[in-house]
């Protein structure tokens, strides 16, 4: 699901060559697929394209930072028809050059356009001493960034509804002591933001979203039923993962994320069991099984997509390292009296390396060289 756009582009310049020899297609057929595919390459990893949004974000920064310094030796309406005009000029200036084939260019001057949209708002409510506080801001802020999304058909603007809908969820902590009714307004807002991304063709919104579902889901459960959440995040990612597996093709066609490996419902999966096991440090049994739990979907993960997928399999390695440590760290309390300890992390220690062996043995044989 993430794998670089490097790794990609290898494959499928290796599947061309391997087509061409079987004769499934022609060389001049071969070619044309080989320039697309070089073309499309070339645009996603572009050096200019990084910088142009690097440029845009500390533009951005930058315009944030003043108007937090609140300069006074600037006049009021200045400082307001400034901004405004700033915003009116990045958001037809990004169109321009969208227009005129520049994309990138014209992403970040969106990207700028939004930051001034920021800094509105802040510089309205510090003029006019606005009530309020931050989380309503960025809100407010996120919202119109959404729309200027849709509008504008904007990829760049879409990933940042994300990040500002987090920010907001980080301000809005205090929600969560009270039922967190308004902070599920979060949902709504990557419900929008995965429609709109479809539209705005980003593939990267779309990832960010899942992962910020899950997020929200950790939070909601450590704030308030732990156990339940755990279990419902675990169960959840398990059967995503599944049907992602028996359907690879269905799946991608509807989410669009960019290949078949379901890497976040493994992520899902040890959110939740960590949930679950945060309930249960004081008692070793029920801590054991969890962590038995864990280290078989871990397990069956690498075993049914860990060939595809190499960050599929640095997550389980990953989640590995985590949930020993954390067995380690319940033990120590109830057998450091003994030296059950030494052979329990002897033994834990030379499981995972068996089954982490096995598994690298398995996907070097499966992976055509």
């Amino acid at each position: 699901m993430w794998e670089s756009d490097s790794v990609y582009a290898g494959k499928i310049m290796r599947d061309i060559d391997r087509w061409v020899a079987q004769g499934y297609i022609d060389a001049a057929t071969a070619e044309r697929l080989r320039s697309d595919m070089r073309c499309e390459h070339r645009s996603a990893i572009s050096l200019g394209n990084i910088l142009w949004v690097m440029a845009a974000v500390l533009i951005g920064a930058a315009i944030l930072t003043i108007i937090a310094a609140n300069a006074q030796e600037i006049p009021r309406g200045v400082r307001v028809l400034g901004l405004f005009l700033l915003i009116a000029a990045a958001y037809l200036g990004g169109a321009y050059f969208k227009n005129r084939d520049r994309p990138a260019m014209g992403e970040s001057l969106y990207l700028i356009g939004a930051a001034a949209f920021g800094a509105s708002i802040a510089l309205i409510g510090q003029m006019y001493h606005m009530s309020g506080d931050e989380a309503q801001a960025i809100l407010i802020w996120c919202i119109a960034t959404l729309i200027a999304a849709l509008l504008l058909r904007s990829p760049i603007l879409t990933n940042a509804s994300v990040l500002l809908a987090l920010a907001w969820l980080f301000y809005s902590f205090e929600w969560w002591h009270h039922g967190a009714r308004q902070s599920h307004l979060f949902l709504l807002i990557m419900a929008a933001v995965w429609a709109i991304s479809y539209f705005s063709q980003s593939r990267v919104a779309r990832n960010m979203v899942i992962l910020a579902i899950i997020f929200y889901a950790l939070l909601f459960g450590v704030e308030n039923e732990p156990i339940s959440m755990g279990l419902l995040l675990a169960t959840v990612s398990v059967a995503i993962f599944l049907i992602a597996y028996f359907a690879p093709d269905g799946v991608e066609r509807v989410a669009q994320l960019g290949g078949p490996q379901p890497v976040h419902p493994v992520i899902g999966f040890l959110a939740g069991m960590g949930l679950l096991q945060a309930q249960f440090t004081e008692e070793f049994w029920p801590m054991l099984i969890l962590a038995l739990v864990a280290f078989a979907g871990i397990v069956a993960a690498l075993l049914m997509r860990g060939r595809q997928s190499r960050m599929m399999r640095w997550v389980a390695y990953l989640g590995f390292v985590v949930e020993l440590a954390l067995i380690y760290a319940i033990t120590v309390g109830t057998l450091m009296e003994t030296g059950a300890l030494f052979l329990f992390s002897g033994l834990a220690l030379a499981l995972v390396a068996f089954l982490i062996t096995r598994i690298e043995r398995r996907i070097s044989a499966l992976v055509p060289s």
